[in-house]
């Protein structure tokens, strides 16, 4: 999947890293993005769902910095106001956050907006009304995120898939060893947070993955 969003920008799946700070193991945001991203992250977003708005802000300069310069799409977790400020590429938002069109009237076309969605329904809303894209999970058991709903698992990846023409990246459990199975299944790409940001070496772990979406992409063309 590879089509120009409302911002004019080719969102092309791959890997997605999201951060979380309690994972990094002691190392700064310069650090683990910049390793990420030598890895092959296409896409980082900045997720502190505990932090002050301002040390969003704060951080998300340091990082927007990084993403710019090496040409990765920054997205900013839930707080569209944060995303203009920062003049971040795209903002994502959940089932419970300002509905995508008021974001989308804020945003008009300066931001990527990204959806996050657990059934077919959610799917086709988040098309109607105007996400660039859709995050569909959790697909496997995941301890990340502690408010996670149950995992839905792969056969709803290929029916979100056969529903909706936007970009999926599937999101909550994916490791290495299962990545292949959610691209078989119909996501264009994927998002992990642990499995990448938590690793011991973040450049090889991101390499890895995108090694293996390749591979399964080449598998299934």
């Amino acid at each position: 999947m590879n089509l120009i969003n409302h911002t004019g920008i080719a969102l092309r799946g791959g890997l997605y890293v999201v951060t979380g700070e309690d994972f990094f193991a002691a190392r700064s945001y310069r650090e683990v993005v910049s390793a990420c991203i030598e890895g092959g992250a296409g896409i980082i977003q900045l997720r502190e769902k505990n932090w002050p708005a301002s040390r969003i802000f704060e951080v998300g300069r340091e990082v927007r910095e990084i993403t710019h310069k090496s040409g990765v799409l920054l997205i900013i977790n839930d707080r569209v106001d944060l995303a203009l400020a920062l003049e971040a590429d795209g903002v994502h938002i959940g089932q419970e956050d300002i509905p995508l069109r008021a974001v989308r009237k804020l945003a008009g076309s300066k931001l990527i907006i990204g959806v996050s969605v657990g059934t077919p329904e959610q799917a086709l809303e988040a098309e109607r009304s105007g996400a660039d894209y859709i995050g569909v999970g959790p697909i496997f058991p995941t301890e990340t995120k502690k408010d996670a709903r149950f995992p839905r698992g792969l056969q709803i990846l290929t029916q979100i898939r056969q529903a909706v023409s936007l970009p999926i990246y599937a999101i909550g459990g994916v490791k290495l060893h299962n990545v292949a199975s959610v691209i078989r299944a119909g996501a264009d790409g994927v998002a992990v947070v642990s499995a990448v940001v938590g690793a011991a070496d973040i450049t090889d772990a991101a390499r890895n993955f995108v090694a293996e979406i390749d591979r399964a992409k080449t598998i299934i063309h």
